[in-house]
């Protein structure tokens, strides 16, 4: 049983550590509602890109004259992964949900046959797949000293993989990172962005435009950039994921903090009526034996 004292230390300790996790709660919340209001508004701007482009892909169909971005090399041999994670910790099981839908997709693309390369954006992902994938690995992204992620740091990304791309070190690309629906719900997804891949274009919707100079010429242009746009959307979605899931872990660990202090305060206040019981039957023993 532990002493009075080991217990007055223990219950100083958690409730050091309910500090911290209070204040990590706080800092959180006033992160997310930037990362949530930055997440929002990027998605109009990319819906609608989307649909154009997938107005402008559903015209060219599968020409000869179509960019390679969108057509793709003729095979699917060869798969990059691209799995998006936090820098940091302590954001519940954000990084974990990421990783582990990446590692069934690689498990199931080795099972058919095709080969895996994984690229990294963030440590704690890179950590989690090192044991099992690292002889997978070609690339890591590290944006630890990146304060504010912008759409240069997308851009960033992009050129590596559309440098990898025109090398032929791939054919297929997926991203991998956590749409965030509310505090309380991330949801992982994979997303492919080279070949391109849209939505159909609602019936019709093609025939409302002319382009000029061509679609071709026009898509051979704007698939860069749509690569970077969804890299920076999905930079986005994560950023605003990362903070809802460590707000409410960190709410979680306040309130089990609290629950721990409150069981340790009833068995030191047992531990010590205990021993003032005690100590009172040794005085009225030694009364007595005079």
């Amino acid at each position: 049983m532990p002493s009075l004292k080991d217990l007055k230390n223990r219950i100083a300790s958690v409730k050091s550590t309910r500090k911290i996790t209070k204040a990590m709660q706080m800092v959180a919340a006033a992160k997310l509602r930037r990362a949530q209001d930055a997440a929002e508004q990027a998605r109009p701007y990319t819906d609608r890109f989307n649909a154009v482009m997938a107005g402008l892909a559903a015209s060219v169909g599968g020409s000869d004259s179509a960019p390679r971005l969108l057509s793709g090399t003729g095979s699917d041999k060869v798969h990059l992964l691209v799995v998006m994670t936090a820098e940091r910790g302590l954001c519940g099981g954000f990084n974990s949900s990421i990783v582990k839908l990446a590692r069934a997709r690689a498990a199931e693309l080795i099972a058919a046959g095709k080969t895996v390369k994984i690229l990294t954006v963030g440590k704690k992902g890179r950590e989690q797949l090192r044991r099992d994938w690292a002889s997978h690995f070609v690339a890591h992204v590290d944006h630890s000293a990146v304060r504010k992620l912008g759409y240069t740091n997308a851009q960033d990304i992009a050129r590596d993989l559309l440098g990898r791309f025109d090398a032929g070190e791939f054919d297929v690309a997926t991203i991998f990172f956590s749409r965030f629906q509310s505090v309380i719900a991330q949801t992982p997804t994979a997303q492919q962005i080279i070949p391109a891949k849209f939505e159909e274009a609602e019936t019709g919707a093609a025939t409302l435009y002319d382009y000029e100079p061509s679609e071709e010429a026009i898509l051979a242009d704007l698939l860069p950039r749509g690569v970077a746009t969804q890299i920076f959307a999905a930079l986005l979605e994560n950023a605003a994921s990362e903070q809802g899931a460590r707000m409410s872990a960190m709410d979680n660990a306040t309130r089990n903090a609290g629950d721990m202090i409150d069981r340790l305060t009833i068995e030191f206040n047992r531990s010590r009526q205990a021993v003032i019981t005690n100590e009172l039957i040794e005085i009225i023993s030694g009364a007595e034996a005079l």
